[in-house]
């Protein structure tokens, strides 16, 4: 767990939290609750479900509830129908999640608490700079915009980053160490044309589904870090963190909607349930095509073990 070397210069959150009810401050977690959260940008392909059966094994082998929430607040990525499609899938997988689905476009009261917050804290101010300049810096940003006192119009919103997370331990990779350029970079968190960045979605609503710990793609090691500040800016419990390898593609590049992975396929899912647990490097029972995909995964919950996951695809 990242520790602040420097505690007190961290926000501590009092009654601003209860502005609307939207998020439960200093809320303990006492089980093991982990996630899936997809983006509804297109089904789900073979890297995802990698992601989403790691994560599932993960919490179904610590006796642990299994939530899914549907990231869909940037409307020009999502693909109309992917969030049925999604859902669908999961279930012809066999990966039935607990309780209701959280969809983010729906929790748009909690993010602008958020924001207040952090406003109120003076941990945020407007930035006009363009994503050219940036650029041309090299593209991290130089903090230009924190004393100019720019007002909301046509501006994005940043984090004032005060106590960058340099470090952080992943339960999988051990101590991973961030870019100190990125990890210091002040980074939006409501973007110029209205819409909440994912960092602080993601922080708010895992704090809010009291998400213990975090099990996700490699991809998203880079801003964990980011995160984590938000973490300990709000004064919440922070999550532990695994992150799994990535399936890659034959050109070396990571299965993704946008590398136009094939989707899922609707017929038996037993095959591909044992071919992602290979992946994963899980023992798998001989006799499996014997078995119904309730005993396989079952069997996977059993045989489960952190220690026999890869780092590298």
């Amino acid at each position: 767990m990242i520790q602040s070397r420097d505690s007190g210069g961290f926000f501590t959150p009092g009654c601003l939290l209860k502005i609307c009810g939207s998020i439960s401050p200093n809320m303990p977690i006492q089980d093991y609750i982990g996630r899936f959260a997809p983006s509804p940008s297109g089904a789900l392909h073979f890297g995802s479900l990698v992601a989403a059966l790691g994560s599932y094994l993960q919490a179904r082998s610590q006796k642990g509830q299994w939530l899914v929430r549907m990231e869909d607040i940037d409307p020009p990525r999502e693909v109309p129908g992917a969030a049925s499609m999604i859902l669908q899938q999961l279930e012809h997988y066999g990966l039935h999640w607990d309780g209701s689905i959280l969809w983010q476009s729906q929790r748009h009261e909690a993010y602008r608490e958020a924001l207040y917050i952090l406003q109120q804290a003076g941990l945020s101010y407007y930035c006009t700079c363009t994503r050219r300049r940036i650029q041309t810096l090299g593209g991290i940003y130089d903090g230009v915009c924190r004393t100019r006192h720019h007002g909301s119009d046509k501006a994005a919103v940043r984090f004032m980053q005060r106590n960058p997370v340099l470090e952080f331990t992943d339960q999988l990779r051990g101590t991973l160490y961030a870019d100190t350029a990125l990890a210091r970079e002040d980074f939006i968190i409501h973007r110029r044309d209205g819409l909440f960045a994912y960092n602080l979605a993601v922080v708010v609503d895992d704090h809010f589904q009291r998400v213990s710990e975090i099990v996700r793609g490699a991809d998203l090691i880079e801003p964990t870090v980011r995160q984590i500040s938000l973490y300990q800016q709000f004064g919440w419990q922070i999550p532990s963190y695994i992150h799994l390898p990535l399936a890659l593609n034959s050109q070396g590049d990571k299965l993704s909607k946008q590398n136009h992975a094939p989707a899922l396929s609707q017929g038996d899912p037993r095959p591909i349930i044992v071919e992602a647990l290979g992946f994963l490097n899980q023992d798998v029972e001989d006799d499996w095509a014997d078995l119904s995909l309730e005993s396989l995964l079952r069997s996977a919950v059993d045989n489960w073990s952190l220690l026999r996951v890869p780092v590298n695809p």
